[in-house]
């Protein structure tokens, strides 16, 4: 198993027999062995350098009726919400003077943000803050659609694939194409985004096989940035006496990931830090380089709830920065506030 790591390491790739062979086979030493050359690859290419990005969730209506989710269509008891232009420029102003320079615009599928209201929203993130970076995570829209935010300054754009199982995906997610998720994370790849996939650990019925088709895709895709964390089921949905994920089967595939995708941003996330004390420090450990903090309006974290027990729902933002920065420099790791661009990738 050590040489099949080893090969991982070097060649950063293995063939799916081989991937399934070592996920199958893996148990507490060759964790530690694979976390530790995740982790020197990371270091390899970004130095023990995390960046921080700040995350503003503005809207939690949703179109969408997935699941596992506490903000889907149908969950009728979802306080929601939306921010206006006004108050997502001033997440940004509280944000930027905490360092930040990147901003992460996400929220369910509403379509009252259309797409004049989106590159409206863009430009003037651009307009104050023109050395900042905006990331977009909304869900699937057109080409076009992606074409005009881009156009608008936006830099990155997160899609997580949730499974490259089509079966479990049409499944979890109700009169959704798993095509069409496909097909949205190529053409914002060729528009020029810096592209995030990702998939979630432990959802119902997931095998190892699967594993291995999300990994293999990943490799396939070759996104920029990829956002894995444990599934946890929240309370008003259809999956809520569901087991939730592990972190040990989570920082697994972080740090095959890592060594599949060695230039990879790859955020240990929230999702991670709900389920355990320690569960950012954990990821980065396996191999992550990048966290977000919250900088939404304190009177909205609870309400963007897509599972139960999320943390960081009360923090002021300053405080949640400062609680994360002593937290990595604690785990050994620098804190990075610039960009933190994908090294392989420049604006088109």
């Amino acid at each position: 198993m050590k040489k099949l790591i080893d090969k991982l390491y070097k060649e950063n790739y293995l063939t799916g027999n081989e991937l399934i062979t070592l996920i199958n086979n893996m148990n507490e030493d060759l964790k530690a062995y694979l976390k530790r050359k995740a982790q020197e690859t990371s270091i390899k290419v970004y130095g023990n350098r995390v960046f921080m990005r700040g995350l503003i969730e503005f809207t939690n209506y949703c179109k969408r009726n997935c699941r596992y989710c506490g903000i889907r269509a149908g969950n009728k008891k979802a306080d929601r919400y939306r921010l206006s232009l006004e108050d997502i420029l001033d997440c940004c102003k509280v944000g930027n003077k905490l360092g930040y320079r990147t901003f992460v615009l996400q929220g369910g599928e509403d379509e009252y943000y259309d797409d004049e209201r989106i590159t409206q929203i863009v430009k003037s993130i651009k307009n104050n803050y023109p050395e900042s970076a905006v990331t977009l995570s909304i869900g699937e829209k057109s080409y076009e659609s992606y074409e005009k935010y881009y156009k608008a300054g936006a830099d990155r754009y997160l899609l997580r694939h949730e499974t490259a199982n089509k079966d479990l995906y049409e499944k979890l997610h109700p009169k959704a194409s798993f095509e069409n998720r496909i097909q949205c994370l190529y053409n914002l790849k060729e528009i020029g985004y810096q592209v995030g996939a990702g998939f979630m650990v432990g959802l119902p019925g997931q095998t190892n096989e699967d594993f291995v088709k999300d990994l293999m895709f990943l490799k396939k895709l070759s996104p920029h940035m990829v956002g894995i964390g444990p599934f946890i089921p929240h309370k008003d949905t259809p999956l809520c006496m569901e087991k939730r994920g592990t972190v040990e089967t989570t920082t697994v595939m972080l740090s095959i990931i890592r060594l599949l995708l060695p230039k990879v941003l790859l955020p240990a996330t929230t999702a991670l830090g709900t389920i355990s004390p320690f569960g950012r420090e954990e990821g980065l450990i396996a191999g992550a380089n990048v966290v977000m903090p919250n900088l939404s309006p304190t009177n909205v974290r609870k309400k963007y709830s897509l599972y139960n027990g999320k943390i960081c729902t009360g923090d002021e933002a300053a405080e949640c920065r400062n609680c994360i920065e002593e937290r990595i420099t604690r785990a050994g790791f620098s804190l990075d506030m610039s960009r933190g661009d994908n090294v392989d990738w420049t604006r088109k």
